[in-house]
């Protein structure tokens, strides 16, 4: 069976945890920060997950992962 591509996109922005759920970073941090409060905008600057309804398309452009 050939190898399986891993979508170069997908592996740049998600990675999966030990219990197989699937890591993000949260959107929205980049620009218009000034109409932003501070917490808001620390809070974007944590991590998140994938709502479960899009965990298996992610994993399926993380073949190996």
């Amino acid at each position: 069976m050939p190898k399986l591509k891993t979508r170069k996109g997908a592996a740049k922005r998600f990675k999966v945890t030990g219990s197989g759920k699937v890591k993000r970073n949260k959107a929205g941090g980049r620009h218009l920060l000034t109409g932003k409060t501070g917490k808001r905008k620390r809070n974007l600057r944590k991590s998140g997950l994938t709502d479960k309804t899009q965990e298996d398309s992610v994993k399926k452009m993380l073949p190996y992962n």
